[in-house]
């Protein structure tokens, strides 16, 4: 079995492997005592001293004025040390003190950058890591109830959105994209009947400073775009963006810091998580996954087995496939298949990763190793959305997440119950299947722009590509409801589990 790149497996078997392996800190609730001149003295000394030096001993500095019971003073040095000049040990020490200080500082971001250290499969004790993973549980859940009253744009409230500018490119490797976006902003408009102007402006011709000023110059009141990802991350670098922006895209940073940045689009991350979700819910704890073995394989599964093990699970074999292969062969390993028999012992639930061609052999090998009443769980990507119920009678008994506009009667009991109905109608007509879901994408970013003036509004929205929800930082992830697929057509699925989730 081939690894996961940095350590996929090995990161979801480190408690077992490194149980022990690290000693605990004491709690800095432990009576210290030493006197706040040990620490001044401690952090003086550090100015003079290499970087290595000088992390450790600001560390120490920290774990004194914490002992004192001086949290706001410790977590000032515990946020400005350079903890990637510390040790491994010394890290892990770090990543306890700053994150039980952020916690009680009601500080969800410190937290979440100090359990950073559960991806670096450093050496610590089960205890740690749990201690770890409970905070970045309880930092998570913060940050996904937002304050709305501090994403509001005061320059837009209670005001109707008239003018929109429109970031895309005409060229390059996105124009393909950025045409089917367009098309369905201009025919959701038409249809709406709205009167707000759309220009579109060329990111394959200027710069985004200069982008912002020709939509200045138009007296834009918000921007939808830019698409590409390389863009929204330096966006989200920023203080601040010079007009309210709803990107296309979301960012590599951990957190979209700029006030005004707004960032939606569809993300198989966040489905791999809401999959992820279900499964612990449905009861299931120790996971078999499959995903291919590519660049966006290894992001999606980074993000299911994430969410996976923040939710409490553990995974039994994690499979990197050739997507271009046969599935047997990943089939036997996710299943620990031993003389033709799947060994089920340490699984319950299978996570898988695929397009169409590759999922139809899934299901036929589960069956054929006494595995078919495992429970299979995956992505919006094996679903072409296309009528075929005789290829896809090969997916059957899969639990899959997809958008409402793909999956109506599962969704929402039929198309006419669809969100933007008429839009749908029109625009699914001539529709390539493959475009469909940036189709749907496109009329959802014209509606969550135009609810930039009222942030209310857009939480919760009910769209094409499901139902919207705003984080504390701005962005707009979906929660999207279920389908299951019974003799080839996506069905609605009779279990306990929820509808949706995240």
């Amino acid at each position: 079995m081939k690894p996961i790149s940095r350590g996929l497996l090995a990161t979801a078997l480190a408690a077992m492997l490194l149980a022990g392996c690290a000693t605990q800190q004491p709690s800095p609730s432990v009576v210290d005592r030493a006197s706040d001149r040990d620490a001044g003295q401690l952090m003086g000394e550090a100015e003079s001293q290499s970087p290595a030096e000088a992390a450790r001993t600001r560390l120490k500095a920290a774990h004194i004025v914490a002992r004192q019971g001086n949290r706001e003073r410790a977590y000032e040095i515990t946020d400005n040390l350079d903890e990637s000049a510390l040790s491994a040990d010394d890290r892990v020490r770090w990543a306890l003190l700053h994150s039980e200080l952020g916690r009680a500082l009601e500080q969800p971001r410190a937290v979440t950058r100090a359990a950073r250290v559960l991806d670096d499969e450093l050496a610590m004790s089960s205890e740690q890591q749990k201690t770890l993973i409970e905070r970045r549980r309880w930092a998570r859940q913060a940050l996904d109830q937002p304050d709305l009253k501090s994403l509001a744009v005061p320059g837009l409230a209670g005001r109707k959105v008239e003018r929109i500018a429109v970031f895309l490119p005409e060229s390059g490797p996105l124009s393909n994209v950025a045409d089917t976006l367009k098309t369905a902003m201009q025919t959701h408009q038409d249809i709406s009947g709205d009167s707000t102007s759309l220009r579109f402006f060329d990111t394959s011709q200027a710069s985004l400073s200069e982008l912002y000023e020709q939509a200045r110059a138009m007296d834009a009141q918000i921007v939808i775009g830019p698409l590409s990802k390389d863009s929204v991350t330096r966006l989200e670098q920023r203080g601040s963006v010079p007009l309210p922006t709803l990107a296309l895209n979301y960012g590599e940073s951990d957190h979209n810091q700029a006030r005004q940045l707004f960032q939606y689009g569809l993300s198989a991350e966040n489905e791999a998580r809401q999959v992820a979700k279900r499964a612990s819910e449905e009861g299931h704890r120790q996971m078999s996954l499959m995903v291919p073995d590519n660049s966006w394989g290894q992001r999606v599964g980074e993000a299911f087995l994430d969410a996976w093990q923040n939710e409490g699970g553990s995974v039994a074999n994690a499979i990197r496939y050739n997507p271009e292969g046969n599935a047997n062969s990943a089939v036997k390993k996710a299943l620990s298949v031993s003389g033709e028999r799947a060994r089920l012992d340490n699984i319950d639930g299978l996570f898988l990763l695929a397009v169409p061609e590759y999922a139809r052999q899934v299901p036929s090998l589960l069956d054929y190793y006494y595995a078919s009443e495992l429970p299979t769980y995956a992505t919006s990507h094996l679903h072409e959305g296309i009528d075929q119920p005789r290829q896809d009678k090969n997916l059957d008994g899969i639990n899959f997440v997809d958008i409402p506009w793909q999956i109506p009667d599962a969704a929402v009991g039929g198309e006419e119950a669809l969100p933007f109905y008429n839009s749908y109608r029109a625009l699914s007509d001539d529709a390539d299947a493959s475009m469909f879901r940036l189709l749907a994408m496109g009329v959802d970013a014209y509606e969550a722009g135009t609810r930039l003036a009222d942030i209310n509004a857009l939480q919760n929205f009910q769209g094409a590509t499901g139902q919207l929800y705003l984080t504390a930082d701005g962005r707009i992830y979906r929660k999207l409801p279920w389908a299951q697929f019974q003799n080839g057509v996506p069905g609605a699925i009779l279990s306990s589990g929820p509808a949706s989730s995240e």
